[in-house]
């Protein structure tokens, strides 16, 4: 029983870091462009990254967009170190939804500015997105502005 939750879990993991699959990926890569977990990996120390809420989907359900769901859902962030010194990063994943931003992708993008402040660590934002993700509306906008208020 514990076995199979493990290796359900485990192959949960194995699709998000596919982001939106394999076909995306490569069409990222057909034009030249590295993914949003590529792109980390080149700006981090080697083996220093730890993604945090990378099961995370959003909660939408209009529009057919319960169909449309990946985890991490369209953000990939976490925390590392760039020549030892640890930071936080987050990237917007083109291949999830062309990057759009969604409400649960910025809840994680706050949760990570909370954690840099916190920690006394900068946050570097690596953006390749097609904007607000425009079936959830304004409210994705108005989590943003919030936490952009509140740090300064």
């Amino acid at each position: 029983m514990h076995s199979d939750k493990l290796d359900q879990h485990s192959q949960k993991n194995k699709t998000a870091s596919q982001g939106g699959g394999q076909d995306r990926i490569s069409a990222q890569h057909s034009k030249g462009k590295l993914t949003a977990r590529e792109r980390i990996a080149l700006l981090l120390d080697e083996g220093t990254f730890t993604e945090i809420d990378n099961l995370v989907t959003h909660h939408y359900h209009e529009f057919d967009m319960q169909k449309k769901k990946f985890f991490g859902d369209g953000v990939v962030g976490g925390y590392g170190t760039v020549n030892g010194r640890k930071i936080f990063v987050f990237a917007y994943d083109f291949t999830v939804l062309g990057g759009t931003l969604s409400q649960m992708g910025a809840k994680k993008i706050t949760k990570l500015m909370d954690h840099a402040v916190r920690n006394g660590c900068p946050i570097i934002g690596i953006m390749d997105s097609g904007g607000a993700r425009i079936q959830e509306g304004i409210r994705v906008l108005m989590d943003l502005q919030i936490s952009f208020i509140i740090m300064n």
